[in-house]
């Protein structure tokens, strides 16, 4: 299926494999609660507060702890490839009967980043650009991380297609918080 879907126009049942859903921290318990997610994602800065909603329990949350930003910096955590292992081990142990939550404290660049590499790597026949250009529709703030981006293509062998793909649909528009939305996987 193709074209996100606002988190306001409610879980739709369908033939699809799974849903994706992103959103800021400050979302997060809402749009866990909305979609009937069980599934969590949780991409913040070392040391940033978080709380795990109810619904999810402790063996499927993953909680990343790195800092926004694709070029080392003092105090920072730069995202690695141990980081993405994690992200890549965890989507591919989701069961895809729920929905999974992904966010991060804007819900701008890493939770669509993870996303992103969530969807290339779950559907490793489908295109990067045409899953790119799913994420503009879906949310037209979405900027994801780069160095997230570029760790999962060589990780994936997607030999630059996806540092492409997320190049061609260019940075999001600008904003403080991107709102929820909703990526469905075939």
């Amino acid at each position: 299926m193709s074209g996100g879907k606002r988190v306001g126009e409610g879980l739709k049942r369908s033939m699809s494999r799974g849903r994706l859903y992103v959103c800021p921290l400050a979302k997060v318990v809402d749009t866990v609660a909305s979609t009937g997610a069980r599934s969590l994602v949780t991409i913040l800065t070392a040391g940033a507060a978080s709380v795990r909603p109810s619904a999810i329990e402790p063996p499927r949350h993953l909680r990343l702890s790195v800092s926004d930003i694709e070029l080392p910096q003092d105090g920072h955590i730069l995202p690695g490839a141990e980081h993405v292992d994690r992200l890549l081990a965890f989507l591919r142990a989701w069961d895809r009967e729920q929905p999974l939550v992904i966010h991060c404290y804007a819900g701008v660049s890493r939770s669509p980043a993870a996303a992103f590499i969530g969807a290339c790597a779950l559907e490793p026949m489908r295109s990067e650009f045409e899953i790119a250009r799913e994420l503009r529709r879906a949310s037209p703030s979405a900027t994801p991380n780069r160095r997230l981006v570029t760790l999962a293509d060589r990780m994936l062998g997607r030999e630059g297609r996806m540092i492409e793909a997320v190049a061609a649909i260019g940075r999001g528009a600008d904003c403080f918080e991107g709102a929820p939305f909703a990526m469905e996987l075939g």
